[in-house]
């Protein structure tokens, strides 16, 4: 059985080292990052995440909750007791459940993505804030997408608070980061229709074939999709707008049209 380390002082070296994690220059660094939470936590374990290191609080851990240590002990995880001075300086935010958690970064390239006849990849491009970026692939977990593929993203796929939007679906949900130009070749390999939202589009995005193999493409929050990705769609789609402002959130975006996705592949079932 693992040796339990207790820490009750902030200023321990080992707490220093993982607050340092929620930066991106140390976790890109270290190729680490650190999970917050139990439904997160349960998601990594779940798909086979190990976990290198596991800091407790066990006045803050419900009962329903011990799997979590019990599975950490079976893949021999560094455990770490805390204080719950300790937890308040590690934890993510307001988050008091219990658990963070130090794991080693799993990065796959677009060549180990497979396809078939109903597939359908998310591709985001230049998306700026981590909580957008986890909200997507929450809802594309939900909806069945087959991978997401970051083009040039401006924030990493390892951010603690994609990780949180994202409820842990990060960890079942392939990801790709890959450039504009290696997507379109890969999508043109495997012959698969490109598919963009853009507010300026003629084609409402109900009146979209979604059901042959796709990638749908969301673009930046301030400037949208590309004109590079754009121009080789062969769809572009829009959603309607009745009042006066002229854009969605990317992440709610996605989320109508992924649902759309999902309703014409049921109906097709059916």
């Amino acid at each position: 059985m693992n040796n339990e380390i207790i820490i009750e002082s902030p200023a321990n070296p080992k707490i220093k080292a993982l607050v340092k994690l929620r930066e991106r220059k140390s976790r890109d660094e270290l190729a680490l990052m650190i999970i917050d939470g139990v439904r997160e936590i349960g998601l990594a374990l779940k798909n086979n995440f190990k976990l290198l290191e596991l800091y407790f609080c066990q006045e803050l851990i419900e009962e329903k909750d011990d799997e979590i240590l019990k599975l950490a002990r079976q893949q021999d995880s560094a455990l770490f007791k805390v204080s719950k001075r300790v937890f308040e300086k590690i934890a993510f935010g307001d988050r008091a459940e219990g658990f963070v958690a130090v794991a080693r970064q799993s990065k796959k390239r677009i060549e180990d993505l497979s396809c078939n006849k109903d597939c359908v990849f998310v591709v985001l491009e230049s998306i700026e804030k981590p909580g957008n970026l986890g909200a997507i692939i929450r809802t594309s977990e939900a909806v069945g997408v087959d991978a997401i593929i970051v083009c040039d993203g401006k924030t990493d796929i390892f951010n603690p608070n994609c990780i949180r939007a994202s409820i842990g679906a990060c960890f079942s949900l392939p990801i790709v980061e890959t450039s504009v130009q290696a997507a379109l070749e890969w999508f043109k390999e495997k012959r698969i229709k490109i598919i963009s939202a853009v507010p300026a589009a003629k084609l409402e995005y109900w009146k979209a074939d979604l059901g042959a193999p796709c990638a749908i493409v969301f673009g930046s929050e301030d400037k949208g999709v590309s004109k590079t990705l754009a121009d080789s769609s062969e769809l572009k789609v829009n959603i309607p707008m009745k009042g006066e402002v002229d854009s969605l959130n990317v992440s709610t975006s996605a989320a109508i049209i992924l649902y759309e996705l999902l309703r014409q592949r049921t109906t097709k079932e059916s």
